[in-house]
């Protein structure tokens, strides 16, 4: 396949509402593409869609919850304008792009900006659809949020090249005058749930379709590509494990992918047939077969980013809870501070517990069922570490 090809397929253009557009010209916006948000196709003619109550898109055909229908475009006066470039994940993960897309929904929603999406299929696009949408005169985009710290070597560059346009970086620090950095505590959050898997997998527990036997105290962690960043992740749930019962073995895999499914599936069996009761995947779009394999096994999982339970419903009934992240918080910050002309490039935000940046979510189906005494044990350490009394580690190695 030609690069050209692979670029006007996954190149996403919307104008107050959202629809596909392929490669963009150097002085103008992009136009053209497909209208179902996946990486197929290559139909060239624009279709604009309009967004459900929740904020999430919409699609003419279902696909992981999300459901579109044509709507005419409407123009603003002056409208701000947002490029989004989502990491290789790809939209539809019920993870982590999807809730950055969500906090550009809440902002067109409420500023009526404008949003432009990009969805890479690899590392090596990143750097041309950030050029893209900073090259643009046909609109102009006053914000271009790039999404996951796989995006941090092209925006660097691409920082560098384009001074006069301002960048927001999700999940990595690029230190560029025009860059405003996100950052988050991953691994706070997952010390929540990696507790609460040592406390279940130690004790005979039953819910849904997945059961813990306490003769087997051992659960598992899929990462995606392996990395510091998702090294947090294992860091923090490790921690939280053993700070449960040092006994607890914890099986970590890491699939190389954050959307190989597949992969997800195949790493999450091994654990469970070696006695993992619980799987914690921090994997975007890979973490999907993570879920299928607990249901095939009766085990459970750890959903991430977002409250899995929900974007992902069909596997409720095995997803214990979720280490959500508020990337859509990030998002909607950087947005809302173009649209109020107070932009701060060069700095950095984290956001941990005590911002309520990160947080472990109990599963809507499955939630009520997990012992009070193991829900009052994670909010006591919640408010530990925000106190500072629990140090959570960010290296795997220290733990």
């Amino acid at each position: 396949m030609r690069r050209e090809d692979i670029d006007r397929r996954t190149f996403i253009k919307g104008t107050g509402v959202v629809g596909l557009a392929g490669l963009a010209g150097c002085s103008g916006g992009p136009t053209g593409g497909s209208s179902d948000g996946s990486s197929g196709g290559s139909e060239d003619t624009a279709t604009e869609t309009s967004s459900g109550e929740s904020g999430e898109s919409t699609e003419s055909t279902e696909s992981d919850g999300m459901e579109e229908t044509e709507t005419e475009s409407t123009e603003s006066s002056d409208p701000v304008n947002v490029g989004m470039v989502y990491a290789t994940g790809g939209l539809g993960d019920g993870s982590f792009n999807d809730q950055a897309q969500q906090g550009a929904f809440q902002a067109r929603d409420e500023f009526d900006v404008q949003i432009g999406e990009a969805q890479p299929e690899e590392v090596a696009q990143f750097s041309t659809f950030q050029q893209q949408f900073a090259q643009s005169t046909d609109p102009t985009y006053e914000l271009v949020c790039c999404i996951g710290f796989l995006q941090t070597d092209a925006l660097s560059q691409t920082a560098q090249d384009f001074p006069d346009q301002n960048f927001m970086l999700v999940d990595s620090v690029v230190e560029q005058p025009n860059v405003a950095n996100y950052v988050f505590a991953e691994h706070e959050g997952s010390y929540l749930v990696g507790q609460m898997a040592g406390l279940l997998t130690t004790q005979e527990f039953s819910a849904g379709e997945g059961s813990t036997a306490s003769d087997s105290t051992t659960v598992g962690f899929v990462g995606g590509v392996e990395s510091d960043l998702i090294r947090k992740f294992e860091a923090g749930y490790t921690a939280g494990v053993k700070a449960a019962d040092e006994n607890v073995e914890v099986l970590t895999n890491y699939t190389g992918s954050f959307n190989d499914p597949a992969a997800g599936k195949e790493a999450a069996l091994a654990m469970y047939n070696s006695g993992a009761d619980i799987v914690y995947h921090a994997s975007g779009n890979t973490g999907t077969g993570v879920f299928q394999a607990a249901q095939e096994q009766g085990k459970f999982a750890i959903g991430v980013d977002r409250d899995q339970s929900v974007t992902k419903e069909s596997f409720a009934n095995v997803i214990l809870a979720s280490m959500v992240k508020r990337v859509d918080t990030a998002v909607f910050d950087a947005i809302e501070s173009v649209v109020d002309d107070s932009f701060q490039g060069g700095n950095v935000v984290t956001l941990g517990l005590e911002e309520d940046g990160v947080a472990a979510v109990y599963g809507q189906q499955l939630g009520s069922e997990i012992p009070q005494e193991v829900k009052d044990a994670v909010s006591t350490s919640r408010e530990s570490i925000i106190a500072g009394d629990i140090s959570v580690p960010t290296d795997p190695g220290n733990v």
